[in-house]
């Protein structure tokens, strides 16, 4: 549920302006009128997602050796997601406003406001008059064959496709328990009603791990992973203090949850979670070993026991994560004394975070050896990261432009770079940084490993 106190829509619509304005997020079919719950990342957007799940999965892959990766399909067999629980047990409760014609989800009436009838509709007082809750499925179904005579699913979950590999990867790889299975993946959910952005749509990115362990070790390593995946919000610029952990209550958890935290984040539209790190028990596997008739228990070589792994899941949402960073990077500071005042808006990635990581301007566009010099040292950094060349207006301007993209790091080469006037800075470009302006002379032949050490 949001958090009243810390609401800030003025800055909400902010971000969503610039989102659009400097191509982070569009709305899917907007050419036609938008589709509902549903966004296309732009250019900027989609470097800020790739580097986000690439940075997950070298944090969570390529330096744990416990943990393996895989890509499961999107489309799902109907009988994974029967023995699941998800077929007839994947829906909410629905409810229609007989005033605006509104849908809301039953379960959760605080969160809507009515933009027509504001007055007497959901989040106001008094309430519209309400139709009885009915149970609404959230699953995409489709059909598929010569004939359409199949039926599968788009998934709800990346989840279900790791349970389901689960033997095949522990059979191939060799691995013992405790070991973890990594997917990053989309999934789909016919939510009743899309809301605040990107945050919850029909059409989202799933990062998550499956780490299967021994029955007595679930709890600790529930605990463990909690930490780790706080630690992990930090390196990427969101400050342990802007999150919050929920316990989540005995009656509040799914049935099979033995133990589930929420980590949310304080969004400008409230409190609300990024990730859940539950403790699923052998719910999971001992389904699907039901539903598939197929033996799943993991062998202990040296007890020679026989057992279904427990499950501890931290599931992360991606777009959550992605609109998470763009709310705390954006700022907005004033520069300047009274009178002679300027406003600048600044989006502070980390920079592993930013979409590109420097933009290389020559001072005068129409000097032919600047832009030749840009040109060699944007060839020499295109191979390593996202580089943005840029002749057009003033220097000031065209810093100002990254400010607003993020990005952390300027390099200008000016007449000192030729050494024309300044012959002991031959060779040297002026590099800024984003967050202090502050401007230093580095050499061209330094600037690669400088760098690399700073946005990777």
């Amino acid at each position: 549920m949001a958090n009243k106190d810390v609401t800030d829509p003025v800055r909400m619509e902010k971000i969503v302006s610039l989102c659009k304005r400097r191509g982070f997020i569009f709305q899917a079919g907007e050419l036609y009128g938008g589709l509902n719950g549903c966004w296309d990342y732009g250019p900027l957007g989609a470097e800020l997602k790739r580097n986000l799940k690439d940075y997950w999965w070298r944090k969570t892959v390529q330096e744990r050796d416990d943990v393996l990766g895989m890509d499961g399909a999107i489309l799902t067999m109907e009988a994974v997601l029967q023995s699941s629980g998800h077929i007839g047990g994947f829906s909410d409760p629905m409810v229609d406003c007989k005033t605006c014609k509104g849908r809301f989800r039953a379960d959760n009436l605080d969160t809507y406001e009515c933009k027509e009838k504001p007055s007497v509709c959901p989040g106001a007082s008094p309430k519209c008059e309400l139709t009885e809750p009915r149970e609404f499925n959230l699953m995409l179904q489709t059909n598929f064959g010569a004939t359409g005579e199949q039926i599968a699913y788009l998934r709800p979950e990346t989840a279900q496709s790791i349970f389901c590999q689960y033997k095949n990867i522990l059979d191939s790889n060799r691995v013992k328990l405790p070991f973890g299975i990594a997917q990053i993946g989309k999934s789909f959910r016919n939510e009743i009603n899309p809301r605040n952005y990107i945050f919850r749509s029909r059409e989202f990115e799933q990062m998550e791990i499956e780490y299967f362990c021994r029955p007595e070790d679930g709890m600790r390593l529930t605990d463990e992973w909690l930490e780790t995946r706080l630690c992990f919000y930090e390196e990427i610029g969101i400050p342990r203090a802007k999150l919050h952990i929920l316990d989540v209550p005995d009656g509040d958890r799914a049935f099979y949850s033995k133990k589930t935290y929420d980590i949310e984040y304080e969004f400008p539209f409230g409190i609300q979670e990024l990730e859940g790190v539950a403790y699923r028990t052998d719910y999971d596997l001992g389904v699907h070993a039901k539903g598939s008739g197929r033996p799943l228990e993991y062998f202990d070589e040296e007890t020679k026991e026989r057992f279904l792994p427990h499950v501890v899941e931290p599931s992360a949402g991606c777009d959550r994560t992605v609109l998470a960073l763009i709310c705390e990077a954006f700022d907005e500071e004033e520069l300047g004394t009274d009178g002679n005042s300027d406003m600048r808006t600044v989006m502070r990635f980390m920079p592993s975070m930013a979409p590109i990581k420097v933009a290389i301007f020559p001072l005068l566009k129409k000097n032919e050896e600047q832009v030749r010099i840009c040109r060699e040292i944007q060839k020499s950094l295109q191979p390593w990261m996202n580089v943005f060349y840029d002749d057009s207006g003033a220097v000031g301007r065209r810093y100002r432009r990254q400010d607003e993209i993020g990005t952390p790091f300027c390099v200008t080469v000016d007449f000192e770079t030729l050494g024309e006037e300044t012959p002991d800075l031959k060779g040297t470009v002026t590099l800024r940084h984003r967050d202090s302006m502050e401007q230093e002379r580095l050499p061209v032949v330094d600037l690669l490993p400088w760098l690399l050490a700073r946005v990777r």
